[in-house]
């Protein structure tokens, strides 16, 4: 039941400003990738879990057919993994982001290079990737004319944003409020005015002042593990900041 406390695991901890950073994924990788700890590889095999569709949706908007995208995204995170390239990352690109997107350019260009020669894929696939709706949700993107690199910061960004609402989800789940979130969860990304609230009351017995209450906090919880989210793709605090900002004008 939901009242004027802090929802599930103290909302109110969430208060919008930056997660406090410590070694978070991809710090832990540049750290460690000099000596390839079970760590830093562990870390690095996270992330290319998180964010494998913004690289497939990369692969499909330069022009390669279905199969053939999943063979190259597949063989891409394959030598990512079992290479040292992350040990020669550019400090001052210390994005994951920006990371992944020059060695996946590198790559397609190094495999075209070696096209008659390259066997793709060998069937070991080295990350779980939902090969077969990978096709089906590349489909669902809206048709227009932008970039490949312009494909992936929007993929990027959707995909840290529905990284932070499957979180905030599971502390509700874990709460016992798994109805709170699904009726609350429209207000993570947009405004609600009194009509909304008063729909959203009478869905969980509350009155339109109870629920705006709520939803201040949950959207506060969401920001704070948006930047969460993002602190594991970056080097340093200043730039969780800066990418925060960068999100909400791509997404």
């Amino acid at each position: 039941m939901m009242s004027g406390a802090s929802g599930p695991n103290s909302l109110n901890s969430g208060d919008g400003r930056s997660p406090e950073f410590v070694q978070t994924q991809w710090s832990l990788v540049r750290r460690a990738a000099a000596t390839d700890s079970p760590e830093s590889r562990a870390a690095l095999e996270n992330l290319c879990h998180a964010y494998w569709f913004p690289i497939y949706a990369f692969v499909r908007r330069a022009g390669n057919s279905p199969h053939d995208a999943q063979d190259l995204t597949q063989d891409f995170f394959a030598r990512l993994l079992a290479g040292k390239s992350i040990a020669r990352a550019d400090p001052a690109l210390g994005k994951f982001r920006t990371f992944l997107l020059g060695a996946l350019k590198h790559f397609l260009v190094d495999t075209r290079r070696k096209a008659d020669a390259l066997k793709r894929g060998g069937g070991v696939h080295v990350i779980s990737f939902e090969q077969a709706q990978a096709e089906e949700r590349y489909q669902l993107e809206p048709v227009d004319d932008r970039t490949p690199d312009k494909i992936f910061e929007q993929r990027w960004s959707v995909v840290l944003l529905e990284a932070a609402a499957a979180r905030l989800r599971d502390e509700f789940h874990t709460a016992g409020k798994a109805r709170q979130f699904e009726v609350l969860k429209p207000f993570l990304t947009a405004e609600g005015d009194e009509t909304a609230y008063a729909h959203a009351g009478t869905e969980l017995n509350h009155s339109s002042k109870t629920i705006a209450v709520a939803v201040h906090r949950i959207r506060r919880r969401f920001r704070y593990l948006v930047r969460s989210a993002i602190a594991d793709t970056v080097s340093t605090p200043d730039e969780v900041e800066e990418e925060y900002r960068s999100l909400f004008s791509t997404s």
